[in-house]
């Protein structure tokens, strides 16, 4: 049973771990962030990251992602990969020849969250797009773990990844992870972590990669599983590539209210937002065989409610209501690791208020609903 330590409610869909109920987060703004930066605090000094976006008077803007660090001399960036190191910007990843990574070959069909219309997994866009007119068995995927994120989420379900921002290894040039697409390999797909804050080193990987399949007359998609929280000269690029290719890029629709985005995120929703606005706009329509553009948000229970589900559904169905949209179920990682799975009940209830605006609604991880 965990308690909230603002209005004393008690539930098993609050986290104690968190402190702060969904309730006192819309209503009390203020106090449920200073009582969660504590938390949030504590947690990133055991990665020696930053407790907040560093905003240091005479710093140096970093230029990366969406957070606009401005870092002081001797500090570095929320997501530990840049230093101002005697008033120089120094990156210690990201850049094409350091990228903090790990990847390896996942073989398909795989369970990538846009798996339901991907080319790879069901032969979408064949034969332009995909080598078979269903799931591409015998080929696989690229993937590309990056080891720093431009988020901090308190229900983080690949956590693990900030020990490698932490000792800042393995480290890989864009020219070493291209030269690993052979002609298995049918799809890149960069996720995390984050891409957000590594974004020259993915560029590069994939337009190195590209080329090079494209001489040799092999389909090879680009594929991103991102918060959005980057620099929007990079989403579009991203976007971009994915569009030529055949690839889509995947944006995770956190939360709606800015408040409980901030409390579980670290940072403000609105440039995710943006993105995803302006690459739907830009080209879903122009490719609806295989959708570019896809959403997927984490049903956190107690905290990711339906309310927040409909808000999001209306923003994407504003854009275009057939952009695919999947709700996935969540286990408990990280700091709220004293949460439930999601119910049954709570995956439902979601799933028909998404179907209200959006033609195309999935339930992810049905596995783990109980």
């Amino acid at each position: 049973m965990g308690k909230c330590s603002l209005c004393s409610s008690e539930s098993p869909l609050i986290s104690s771990n968190l402190g702060v109920c969904r309730r006192c987060i819309r209503e009390k703004p203020d106090e449920a962030l200073r009582m969660v930066s504590n938390v949030r605090r504590a947690s990133r000094e055991i990665f020696s990251l930053t407790p907040e976006v560093p905003r240091s008077l005479g710093g140096v803007e970093c230029g990366m992602c969406a957070n606009e660090c401005i870092i002081g001399r001797g500090e570095k960036g929320f997501c530990g990969l840049t230093y101002n190191i005697n008033g120089h910007l120094t990156r210690l990843g990201g850049t094409t020849e350091r990228g903090i990574l790990e990847w390896y070959y996942d073989p398909l069909p795989t369970n990538c969250v846009a798996w339901w219309f991907c080319p790879g997994c069901t032969g979408a866009g064949y034969p332009k797009y995909a080598y078979k007119p269903t799931a591409e068995t015998s080929y696989v995927n690229l993937a590309v773990f990056y080891g720093a994120c431009s988020l901090d989420c308190l229900f983080c379900q690949n956590w693990h990844y900030r020990y490698l921002s932490q000792k800042l290894n393995p480290c890989v040039s864009s020219e070493e992870l291209a030269s690993k697409v052979n002609a298995k390999v049918s799809c890149i797909c960069y996720f995390g972590g984050d891409p957000s804050v590594q974004m020259p080193h993915a560029i590069k990987t994939s337009e190195i990669a590209l080329e090079k399949a494209r001489a040799d007359g092999r389909i090879l998609r680009i594929c991103w599983e991102t918060n959005g929280n980057m620099h929007r000269e990079f989403a579009i690029k991203a976007a971009e590539l994915s569009f030529g290719s055949g690839g889509v890029v995947k944006f995770d629709l956190k939360a709606w209210d800015e408040n409980i985005y901030r409390v579980l995120c670290g940072v403000s929703n609105k440039p995710t937002f943006e993105n995803f606005r302006v690459i739907g706009e830009k080209y879903f329509a122009e490719r609806v065989e295989v959708p570019v553009l896809t959403a997927s948000t984490l049903l956190i229970p107690g905290y990711i409610d339906s309310a927040e589900v409909e808000s999001i559904a209306k923003f994407i169905a504003e854009i275009d209501p057939r952009i695919p949209y999947t709700l996935l179920a969540f286990y408990p990682q990280y700091i709220m690791d004293d949460l439930p799975t999601t119910s049954r009940k709570q995956a439902y209830e979601c799933y028909e208020t998404a179907k209200k605006y959006l033609r195309n609604v999935r339930i992810g991880n049905i596995h783990l609903l109980s």
